[in-house]
């Protein structure tokens, strides 16, 4: 048969608790909080963030000199492209028939000791025509005909032979020499082409390495944009994983310096139950309960109540009290 037995609260009991719990909430809101410990801080710029500002920074402008070099090469072109007109107006100069004696003309290009060249040729046709007809007159004393008229046939015969001669060399030489002014003038004309041709040349070629320049202004910032975009990217990885490093210490670090307060508040809610309890616990336990158990009834009625943090344990018994320290 299950026995009813009631257990009695002594009021001074309650009293200790709350004074207990008053003297250690006192204590404890009398020292300061060190909010510096959990206080919002921010993950320094990692050295990859650092590097790509710097990089950024010497970047600024970097393209200018590849557009300088650019417009250096480009005036340099209109130079040197200015220099094949001379070349171009000589060539057209020497497209005509070559005709007259002036600058251009096949004359011109004729050797100036021609005609000293024909008459030094042609004296000497003469001199050996005279000793050819001196000879005829010998030839004609010697067989007694000197003064006749076959010796004058002959010296007739010779000279017209000798002045068709003379005028043939004569005119072989000044062919010769009208050849060799030709061709000297269509290899001028060649000439002339030829280097017109390789001022232009060079005149593109100084266009194209203006270009180029032009091509390494655009190239050059390009690729440093890409190294600055890459190492920001990777050191804004780390500066975030060092942000939730300091946020995570943060956090840890406020949830000891509010561990004290959250026990005060768990002990604080016990007193206060405590003090809503009415005087006398009713509990009901087996037959003839032994003055132990009956003191085990009466304790696991306190320990649903008193804070676990409570420094003070409370013992009740059969309506004796005893209190001892924690």
């Amino acid at each position: 048969m299950a026995i009813t037995q009631i257990s009695t609260l002594p009021q001074q009991f309650k009293q200790d608790l709350q004074q207990d719990y008053g003297q250690q909430l006192a204590g404890l809101t009398s020292i300061p909080l060190d909010t510096s410990q959990y206080a919002p801080s921010v993950a320094a710029q990692d050295p990859l963030q650092t590097q790509a500002a710097t990089l950024a920074g010497s970047g600024v402008g970097a393209y200018q000199p590849y557009l300088t070099q650019a417009a250096t090469y480009g005036t340099q072109a209109g130079t040197t492209m200015g220099g094949v007109s001379p070349y171009i107006s000589a060539a057209g100069a020497l497209t005509g028939t070559g005709a007259g004696t002036g600058a251009g003309s096949i004359s011109s290009y004729m050797s100036p000791y021609q005609s000293q060249v024909i008459d030094a040729t042609l004296s000497e046709f003469d001199r050996q025509a005279a000793m050819r007809q001196q000879n005829i007159s010998d030839q004609a004393v010697a067989m007694g005909g000197y003064g006749g008229g076959r010796e004058g046939v002959m010296q007739s015969e010779y000279q017209t032979q000798s002045d068709r001669n003379r005028a043939l060399l004569q005119g072989q030489m000044l062919q010769q020499g009208y050849g060799i002014g030709q061709q000297a003038r269509q290899q001028d004309l060649m000439n002339q082409l030829t280097l017109g041709g390789a001022q232009a040349g060079l005149a593109q070629g100084q266009l194209g390495l203006g270009q180029y320049q032009q091509g390494l202004s655009k190239l050059v910032p390009a690729l440093a944009g890409s190294d600055i975009s890459t190492l920001t990217g990777i050191g804004g990885i780390q500066q975030q994983q060092s942000q939730a490093v300091l946020d995570a210490q943060a956090q840890a670090n406020q949830m000891a310096a509010m561990e004290p307060y959250q026990r005060m508040g768990i002990y604080g809610s016990g007193v206060a139950q405590l003090g809503q309890l009415p005087g006398q616990v009713q509990t009901t336990v087996a037959p003839d309960p032994t003055a132990l158990q009956t003191a085990l009834g009466t304790m696991s009625v306190l320990g649903g109540i008193m804070n676990p943090y409570a420094q003070n344990r409370y013992t009740q018994a059969a309506g004796d009290r005893t209190i001892g320290q924690a």
